[in-house]
């Protein structure tokens, strides 16, 4: 059996300002109508003998990822969450005891949430003889056969010649500057390094011990000590906090002696940077990609994204322009791999826009900033059919709610009332509360909040459905 492991727990801080820390990239339907996870998902459907994916995410998103599988009607194979980020090789170590401790030995299919594969009837063939070698006790990894010098990826050296179009992995090599990876593409050895592997969850764990016998121990006392919470397995966040934060190449692929390298021609891309997104996007007769509401006079070779207004740009060439609510990226093409650099400086100045959206999901739904001042914010407030937000209370604002449209159901102090579109109720500072959505449609509503701290940290919960 084949089981796909998506590793979902990256930040995306390149895509900055459509991606953010509290919703990125692979939650992002960036071209289509499917998000990268989602696409990731589907793209494993055609591929036999395997299992639903079992997801490694960041307990943050745990919510987006659950609601992303129920719109595809997939039921995963178990969504883990991480207490805190620890890059692949302590995932992949959790993933492959959480296979194991269910009485499987698959054979698992790691996959990053994030790449573009065109080809995917040759991306599933591909699957097919690695699993093949992953049965012989083989650790496979994926390269991607490149077409152009890029310095934005990692690559793998092919060594001899091994058994069905693989090659002997030889070694990993940083991400190059643009002479060293010229050299690399003409000496036809070198492969980029997709991040996608197979093995069998045994074999990878025996050579995790060999060579990383800390990770090991700290995922098996994370995966003994974790605990089901509603669709998701817990992993203790103490346990898993003990483990190193190395990738799976370093800690084992590029120590092991098993290691086979698999070359792709699939039409592959990481999707890391608007760049990308740029070559992987469906250009007009100027070579640019226009997403939105877009405008343009004598532009070329340009990305423009627009989300919430029309955007229009006039006498341009090899420019990234992305629009969104509270934020506008400008980078020249060749630029965009320093944007994650603005994320880091917007983080050290704590703006809160390298964080979040102005509109914010919930497991419940969404909320979305319409106006903030010192002592009052206005928010449109969106409940899905059915749901209802926790019992809480606040020590620093008042709220007033202002239905716009389907029915909601307002508790304070036990006292509960029904409102219709147009109708309002005030909820004092202090008085415990809370909304629901008793209808079939949309629940839509205006909130005011005054105050003197408005921040969402002042909320007392007192009750949640979803065990927040």
């Amino acid at each position: 059996m084949i089981l796909p492991v998506i590793l979902a727990g990256g930040s995306g801080t390149r895509l900055w300002p459509l991606s953010r820390y509290q919703y990125p990239k692979q939650l992002l339907a960036l071209s289509g109508d499917n998000s990268l996870l989602q696409r990731t998902a589907l793209r494993l459907q055609g591929l036999e003998g395997a299992a639903s994916p079992l997801v490694v995410c960041n307990e943050k998103h745990r919510f987006f990822v659950a609601e992303q599988f129920l719109q595809m009607e997939i039921d995963p194979f178990s969504i883990v969450l991480e207490p805190v980020g620890k890059n692949t090789a302590p995932a992949v170590a959790a993933a492959a005891i959480k296979a194991l401790a269910l009485g499987e030995d698959p054979v698992l299919f790691v996959l990053p949430a994030d790449h573009h594969i065109q080809d995917a009837e040759g991306f599933l063939k591909s699957a097919k003889t690695g699993e093949a070698l992953a049965e012989q006790g083989r650790l496979i990894t994926f390269g991607v056969v490149p077409h152009a010098p890029e310095t934005g990826y990692g690559y793998i050296r092919k060594g001899e010649s091994f058994a069905e179009g693989a090659f002997i992995l030889d070694k990993f090599v940083e991400k190059p500057d643009l002479p060293t990876a010229e050299q690399y593409l003409a000496s036809g050895d070198y492969l980029w390094n997709s991040g996608m592997f197979m093995f069998k969850a045994s074999v990878v764990l025996e050579e995790l011990k060999k060579h990383a016998p800390e990770i090991v121990q700290a995922c098996k006392q994370a995966v003994e000590g974790g605990r089901e919470d509603l669709d998701f397995f817990r992993l203790d966040a103490k346990a898993f906090g003990q483990s190193p934060s190395i990738s799976i190449d370093y800690a084992v692929m590029e120590k092991t002696s098993q290691g086979v390298v698999l070359p792709l021609e699939i039409g592959w891309d990481d999707l890391g940077s608007w760049e990308s997104l740029w070559q992987t996007g469906e250009k007009d007769e100027n070579s640019n990609v226009l997403v939105g509401d877009v405008t343009t006079v004598d532009v070329t070779n340009s990305y423009l994204h627009a989300t919430k207004r029309m955007l229009a740009a006039v006498g341009v060439s090899d420019l990234v322009v992305v629009e969104t609510a509270d934020a506008i990226l400008v980078a020249n093409r060749d630029k965009v791999q320093n944007v994650k650099h603005i994320v880091e400086e917007l983080r050290k100045r704590q703006r809160e826009e390298a964080v979040s959206h102005r509109k914010v999901y919930r497991p419940w739904g969404s909320y979305e900033s319409i106006e903030v001042s010192n002592r009052f914010q206005v928010k449109l407030i969106t409940v899905k059919p059915g749901a209802k937000l926790s019992l809480q209370k606040h020590f620093h604002r008042a709220e007033h709610w202002v239905v716009v449209s389907g029915t909601a159901i307002a508790s304070r102090d036990g006292e509960e009332i029904t409102l219709h579109e147009d109708q309002s109720t005030y909820i004092p500072l202090g008085v415990v509360h809370r909304l629901e959505n008793p209808g079939k449609i949309p629940l839509e509503l205006i909130e005011v909040q005054s105050g003197a701290y408005l921040g969402e940290d002042d909320i007392v919960r007192l009750d949640d459905v979803y065990g927040r």
